[in-house]
């Protein structure tokens, strides 16, 4: 599939116009981008934020493989990020990441065939007094079970809300 060129030169134009730091550019550009894309960044659509934003590919892949919340490769619909940090590991994490992989029949780092879901794992999302806890897309959710992770799953492939 072809990168739509101007359609990035478009988005990048306007994070340009609306970024009041200079140093956000970087960084909202690529979450416009990504949001455009549908969860993920373009290789090519990376390089012409390098050359659009005059700032070396390297600072760019930089910031896509530090931050978490920027993925090169293509992603579900639905991003899902487990916390395995300590407070939700001893608090019954370990059957979540258990009931997730079960329910969705994926690992870590990989994409359901339909294309609905991608797991990832993450570092703490600064919720301990919920935990366990997961993030789908941009919303959290806590005081996890099984039960409550496989009702979120089963209303997301039915099309509903996350809740």
């Amino acid at each position: 599939m072809a990168l739509d060129r101007e359609k990035v030169y478009e988005i990048i134009q306007k994070a340009k116009s609306e970024t009041l730091e200079e140093r956000d550019v970087l960084i909202n550009t690529l979450h416009r981008i990504q949001d455009y894309f549908g969860n993920y960044i373009p290789i090519e659509a990376a390089q012409l934020v390098a050359q659009e934003l005059k700032v070396p590919e390297s600072k760019v892949y930089e910031v896509l493989t530090f931050y978490t919340m920027f993925s090169t490769k293509p992603r579900g619909k639905y991003v899902i990020r487990v916390c395995v940090n300590l407070p939700c590991h001893v608090t019954g994490g370990r059957e979540i990441v258990k009931t997730l992989k079960e329910v969705l029949q994926i690992d870590f780092d990989q994409t359901t065939p339909d294309g609905l879901f991608t797991l990832e794992k993450t570092s703490c999302l600064g919720l301990c007094g919920v935990a366990p806890v997961i993030m789908i897309n941009d919303e959290y959710f806590g005081d996890l079970t099984p039960k409550k992770v496989r009702e979120i799953i089963e209303n997301l492939r039915n099309g509903g809300d996350k809740k």
